[in-house]
């Protein structure tokens, strides 16, 4: 069992965090871009489309936080999923939609609504087993999920409060429900709302999008009993449609090789600082330079081997709980990642030596203080 050194909701990690949550999407604006360039005109539509929608969702903000968090907490140790239909409305201030599952209930005839209500499972019991996490809070917090988000929308999202599914465009992206990782890449944005709080913004919002990637990738590993040599450490293979030259969003292995289409460009993440993106564009390019922390997870899971949830895991997870802090940068999380593993597994162990060395080769240099 994992326990963190404070009370929840006290000390450094205020459930106040919740108020201040940016709206995190999975399809990041450069490649909505690209097909709004590069698309045939229906496509090009359904990309502006998209962005303009995505961009009014953030506007609403103040509308999706409204929900009060303390009305959406249950007991202890306790599960609890609610699967919502927006029927394909495009009003977030009409959020959460109509109720079609509950937990315990049946499976619906819908797919979708199946496939938010499992992966949520999913993700939940990944934490709760691995971490001794009680919901994203840490407080029980009530996994809500809203399907048939908007027509044809190509996103998926995580408001502060509960997650929002599209069902894609059905010529690039499919479903967003069909992939786990997904889902539990965007659940993992809650957890880091009410933890480290990662500024969305540059090198700590790369870090948040990376957290993000880090457990979306283990919550896959673990529901399918994969140790890491054997993981494909994509995130959302599955989810571009067989006409997209590509196998996925991001690649942890290979940031920079996921796709490369005439429609969505080529992948454009670096797995080493010297290739960072440094321009002003996706919050100074937080889904882009994620590919940096994302490989140094990859190298360190990969070389102390197993299974990728057991250490490697739970030394990242204790960094975004306990240690992080909201304008934490690269150099700040190598650092007290590598700490952690020296803590656990004592200093000069192998898997504190991986840790170095997976930093090292995403060209990152460990510093405590900036």
């Amino acid at each position: 069992m994992i326990r963190r050194n404070h009370k929840a909701g006290q000390g450094k990690h205020s459930h106040k965090n919740n108020q201040f949550c940016p709206i995190c999407f999975v399809i990041p604006p450069h490649i909505l871009e690209e097909v709004a360039k590069n698309g045939t005109s229906d496509l090009q539509e359904w990309a502006f489309q998209t962005l303009s929608l995505s961009a009014r969702i953030r506007g609403q903000r103040d509308v999706l936080g409204k929900v009060v968090t303390a009305m959406m907490t249950v007991a202890t140790g306790q599960k609890r999923r609610t699967i919502y239909d927006a029927k394909n409305d495009a009003d977030a201030s009409d959020l959460p939609g109509t109720l079609v599952r509950g937990e315990g209930s049946p499976a619906s005839t819908d797919i979708a609504v199946n496939e938010a209500y499992d992966g949520a499972g999913a993700t939940y019991e990944f934490f709760r087993q691995i971490y001794d996490r009680n919901s994203i809070d840490d407080r029980g917090l009530r996994l809500d999920s809203t399907v048939h988000f908007g027509q044809q929308y190509d996103n998926a999202f995580w408001n502060g409060n509960q997650m929002v599914y599209g069902d894609g465009d059905g010529q690039i992206f499919q479903r967003f429900t069909k992939c786990i990782d997904v889902i539990g890449h965007e659940l993992t944005h809650g957890i880091t709302q009410y933890e480290a709080g990662l500024r969305y913004q540059g090198e700590s919002g790369a870090l948040n999008e990376s957290m993000s990637d880090v457990f979306g990738s283990l919550v896959k590993q673990w529901s399918l009993k994969q140790t890491a040599d054997k993981a494909d450490w994509l995130i959302g293979q599955g989810l571009l449609t067989p006409s997209i030259k590509g196998v996925a969003l991001r690649s942890m292995k290979a940031p920079g090789t996921a796709y490369n289409d005439p429609m969505l460009g080529k992948d454009p993440q670096p797995a080493h600082t010297r290739d960072m993106y440094k321009g002003s564009q996706d919050n100074g390019g937080v889904h882009i330079n994620s590919g940096i922390p994302n490989y140094a997870f990859y190298l360190a899971a990969t070389a102390i081997g197993g299974n990728a949830w057991e250490k490697a895991g739970k030394i990242w997870y204790l960094a975004l709980r306990d240690r992080l802090r909201a304008t934490s940068n690269f150099s700040r999380a190598a650092y007290h990642t590598i700490a952690i593993a020296g803590e656990l597994y004592s200093n000069d162990s192998n898997e504190q030596r991986a840790v170095k060395e997976a930093w090292k080769r995403a060209g990152v240099e460990p510093r405590a203080m900036f």
